[in-house]
């Protein structure tokens, strides 16, 4: 909520409050995702920064993938124009979220991370490589890299928080499954993981 609502809703509540009620009646029937969804559109149509940062990360945490965004925002097209459009990415690209990063949505550029041998089956490890902060492990049937930063609030998971094969991040302990990179605990999500190879014994990832 703005300052100025905040204002009005404490100073004149016979007012304001018959307009949230319909705002929140108006939505009863949409899925959270969808309801968070249109809420990003609107706060783009009203550049309101705030607020969209607010309603971005409540639609990913709802569910709604980065692809699911882009197209709203694009489809959106003839209401918002492309200024608004170019604005609202320029805050997402700012915002560094892992789910909006070009590895995360089939592009990116190859990053060599480090040597494969003496990195045994089952170990995890916390690595940074060319600005970006990963944790790797490497399973059975291949590696896995995934970025440090929690879906939920994009907060950087220090490497502390590893406990055998879940990672937890301090925030609002959220838990994940290294293995996976699913949540398993609090809230709901995965990490993003990066695409792998390996070239004359060095783990590549692109993001």
């Amino acid at each position: 909520m703005s300052d100025a609502l905040a204002y009005l809703a404490k100073t004149r509540p016979d007012a304001i409050g018959p307009y949230f009620q319909f705002l929140k009646a108006a939505g009863s029937k949409l899925d959270p995702k969808t309801r968070n969804l249109i809420s990003v559109i609107t706060k783009v149509h009203s550049q309101t920064e705030r607020g969209l940062r607010q309603y971005l990360t409540r639609a990913l945490r709802e569910g709604c993938s980065a692809e699911e965004v882009l197209d709203a925002l694009l489809m959106a097209f003839p209401a918002l124009g492309l200024a608004r459009i170019v604005w609202a990415v320029d805050i997402i690209l700012a915002m560094d979220l892992p789910a909006f990063q070009p590895g995360a949505m089939g592009g990116g550029e190859w990053h060599e991370l480090m040597p494969t041998k003496g990195f045994a089956v089952g170990r995890t490890a916390r690595v940074e490589c060319d600005g970006r902060a990963l944790f790797v492990h490497r399973a059975e049937d291949g590696w896995r890299v995934y970025d440090s930063r929690c879906p939920h609030q994009a907060t950087d998971i220090p490497e502390l928080a590893l406990e055998g094969a879940t990672l937890t991040c301090p925030k609002h302990a959220w838990a994940f499954d290294v293995q996976s990179g699913k949540c398993i605990a609090k809230g709901q999500g995965t990490l993003a993981q990066w695409p792998t190879k390996v070239l004359r014994g060095r783990l590549w990832a692109r993001w």
